[in-house]
């Protein structure tokens, strides 16, 4: 069998938890590639809420396995704080929940040195969620990380405290007081915890899972606009959140995907740093904003909240390889009386329909403007049942990305999304 690929393709934020939730039963595995604690899944279940920052949004499908693949960068203190809290809902989760060897480990040290770093940046800051992925993530590069494997090993204590030290070196290069006894508060208790868990050779488990005909969901986290290389760099995560993630965080091979599923919210947000070019800074900013309850599932922040951008889609969907499209939040937009949409960028050689997210280009967007709707859609099961106008700006989007829209969202709970019979069909 091959694997399906499920990402986000804006900057995040997208609704990614939901639609996994609501996809697992159909996948034998649910496989998290990429990113650390600083997602936030959020699921709604019964109208009773719940946010996954490191397991994967499959794990209330008791049929499902689950993996945290060798991509994820991990922090114990934080998986162990997710498991505990589940448990009570899903005592058995640790049966189905399995770890790859390989992903990095998320120190305390880390997260000092993520905070270090963004304070001596001012308002330069990136926008981090001062998890320590960062930093996670450039030890690896920089080959000195710790693996979960790692944790095995009888000389475990010597290499985690040469990684203390050596990440202490260079905090003391920083204007930055830290207490490492505080930070390191029930890490011990956490390494012991995650060693008594299923810890797996991930590619080895997928592909045996592949030749033996199982059906694999790779879950992304965070948004192909925050893509280390292809996102607004250097406003970006420190992980490849696009389709090319998932062979590199899985281990498997381009030839073994086969549906990427893009995932888009009917407008747009972003949290933190960086350019957003049909960001709103007025009234209906602020009214998207409380609609749509943008506030950052993981750090709380309020999100910046704009237009959809379409050329900005439109990248984002080449570079993934998009298949099929699923429009989140669409009935945050009955709020509107008159919605925009980004369909190109005025430049001095004319307007444009391409645009590869940046610092660096000084255009301005360029909008078509769509009639709102303005009636409640949240109990709509069926496309027949929205009305004509939401209809129209979604056959808009399906044309101008010329990729089916195939699933609508239209509220928070698993219940309220449907199948969409798309009038675009891509051979």
């Amino acid at each position: 069998m091959a694997v399906d690929v499920l990402l986000g393709l804006q900057w995040g934020d997208e609704g990614k938890g939901k639609v996994v939730d609501v996809f697992a039963p159909h996948y034998d595995i649910v496989a998290r590639f990429q990113g650390g604690p600083n997602a936030g899944h959020t699921l709604v279940i019964e109208g009773k809420k719940y946010v996954l920052h490191l397991i994967p949004s499959g794990i209330f499908e008791k049929d499902t396995m689950c993996i945290i693949g060798n991509g994820v960068v991990l922090d114990p203190i934080t998986l162990r704080r997710e498991i505990v809290a589940l448990q009570p809902t899903l005592p058995e989760m640790t049966n189905r929940l399995l770890i790859s060897r390989h992903a990095h480990l998320i120190l305390p040290t880390h997260k000092l040195l993520d905070k270090a770093y963004e304070m001596a940046m001012g308002k330069a800051k990136i926008g981090s969620t001062l998890k320590g992925i960062g930093p996670t993530y450039t030890d690896k590069t920089g080959r000195k990380g710790l693996r979960v494997g790692d944790l095995l090993r009888p000389d475990f204590d010597q290499l985690y405290k040469a990684a203390v030290e050596r990440h202490e070196r260079i905090l003391k290069t920083y204007d930055f007081a830290y207490d490492l006894k505080e930070a390191e508060q029930g890490l011990q208790e956490a390494f012991d915890f995650l060693r008594s868990l299923q810890l797996i050779d991930c590619t080895e488990y997928v592909q045996d899972a592949l030749a033996n005909g199982k059906t694999v969901l790779a879950e992304g986290a965070q948004g192909s606009l925050l893509d280390v290389d292809f996102g607004s760099y250097p406003y970006v995560t420190s992980s490849n959140t696009c389709t090319a993630g998932a062979c590199t965080g899985l281990g498997v091979a381009p030839s073994q995907i086969r549906n990427v599923y893009g995932i888009f919210k009917a407008y747009a947000t972003r949290v933190g740093g960086g350019p957003f070019p049909t960001e709103l800074h007025n009234e209906t900013g602020e009214l998207l904003r409380k609609t749509g309850s943008e506030f950052g599932a993981t750090t709380g922040r309020p999100r910046r909240c704009g237009w959809i951008d379409l050329p900005l889609l439109r990248y984002a969907v080449l570079v993934n390889g998009v298949t099929e499209l699923i429009m989140t939040k669409a009935d945050v937009l009955s709020c509107v009386e008159e919605i925009s949409a980004c369909t190109s960028y005025k430049t001095d050689q004319g307007n444009v329909r391409y645009r590869r997210p940046g610092t660096y280009l000084e255009t301005s967007p360029a909008y078509d403007n769509f009639p709102g709707w303005s009636v409640d859609i949240t109990d709509c099961t069926d496309e027949a049942e929205l009305p004509h106008q939401l209809q129209a700006y979604i056959q808009y989007i399906e044309e101008y990305l010329q990729v089916p829209v195939t699933y609508v969202s239209v509220g928070p709970d698993r219940k309220q999304i449907f199948k969409r019979k798309a009038l675009l069909q891509v051979n």
